[in-house]
């Protein structure tokens, strides 16, 4: 059940008892007063937070002096355990935002419930719902924001490292034409020098074909010599065979003769 003290606090001081409703006018006036103060103060840091989101969002648009400066704050914030504590404000927020939400959806129930969808909000749950929408919209906004800040701060230093790059691809560049058109004449000379030992290199080619044909015509013959001298091998071994015949022959003619 939805209770609100201040309202509380009102009905109790219309009470027909005097005793009670001195006692009752002025905690009720402190309780709003308080609220209303700490409402005053979180709705003066929301705008606050908006204006200087807003701001740096303008001085990332704008090249000016004062953006360099300002991105490298956001360097030195990213770097070490600040990312962790931002993360942990924003989710802060988020679940303040999402609660503030709900608190009008609450209320918007509340009304459907007690006047079965019929009624009309009184001024009361107007003004906090009034207030919680507020509240709400201006924390998303400042959500919104952040995340605006947080990537063209990316987007800005990515082209930044794009432009050194370019540049210093540039001055590469610059260097090397610089270079070819100092030393055109050794440019030169190393050409002909080329053409020169290219033509050493097709002249030696074409020898080592030639080289490499008669080598080829040399084994050619080597391996037809071969041959010849294994024909000529087997000649000689017929040969001499034949004349083991026929001096066996011969012999044995002889030892006949004898003992004839």
């Amino acid at each position: 059940m939805y209770t609100n003290p201040p309202l509380l606090f009102f009905f109790l001081s219309n009470f027909e008892s005097p005793y009670i409703s001195s006692l009752c006018y002025y905690p009720a006036k402190l309780y709003s007063n308080v609220c209303a103060n700490r409402f005053t103060a979180m709705i003066h840091i929301l705008f606050a937070l908006i204006l200087a989101e807003m701001a740096l969002i303008v001085i990332f648009v704008f090249k000016t002096p004062l953006r360099k400066f300002v991105i490298m704050g956001l360097d030195r914030v990213k770097r070490g355990q600040a990312p962790i504590v931002v993360k942990a404000v924003g989710s802060t927020i988020f679940v303040v935002m999402m609660s503030s939400v709900y608190s009008v959806m609450q209320i918007h129930n509340r009304r459907n419930r007690d006047d079965d969808g019929g009624g009309e909000l009184t001024p009361t749950d107007q003004i906090l719902a009034a207030r919680h929408l507020l509240e709400a919209s201006l924390m998303g906004f400042s959500l919104f924001l952040a995340l605006m800040i947080d990537r063209l701060h990316h987007y800005i230093r990515e082209l930044r490292i794009r432009r050194k790059n370019m540049e210093a691809i540039k001055k590469q560049n610059r260097i090397m034409e610089n270079g070819k058109t100092g030393n055109q004449d050794e440019v030169k000379a190393l050409e002909d020098e080329l053409s020169t030992l290219k033509d050493k290199i097709t002249h030696l080619k074409s020898e080592l074909d030639e080289k490499t044909k008669e080598a080829s015509d040399a084994e050619a013959n080597a391996t037809a010599m071969k041959k010849q001298s294994e024909g000529f091998l087997l000649e000689y071994d017929r040969l001499l065979e034949e004349n083991q015949n026929f001096r066996a022959q011969l012999q044995s003619s002889e030892r006949r003769s004898r003992a004839i």
